[in-house]
């Protein structure tokens, strides 16, 4: 190509690579710190839908971090009920 850019101008400018955010790992970290400090009441239900809307992101990002904060066993899943804070400080 006529206009390609020198790899050594690239490489300057660009001295590393540009690293992408983990929104789950994120979120994760928000939520775990909220319930941690005691914001989230034990047994509280989270709604994913409105976590969602509160992060703005996506349901399937919410559910990932739950799924985390189930491992972390700082939240429970209920079937068919929801998922619930499980942490007493």
């Amino acid at each position: 190509m006529k206009n390609k850019i020198p790899d050594d101008v690239l490489k300057t400018i660009f001295q590393r690579k540009l690293k992408r955010k983990s929104l789950n790992g994120d979120v994760y970290q928000k939520l775990k710190k909220i319930i941690l400090s005691g914001q989230l009441k034990d047994g509280q239900r989270l709604i994913q839908e409105e976590v969602a809307l509160h992060f703005n992101v996506s349901r399937q990002t919410i559910r990932k971090a739950f799924l985390q904060l189930e491992k972390d066993k700082l939240v429970i899943s209920k079937f068919r009920k929801g998922v619930f804070v499980s942490f007493r400080p």
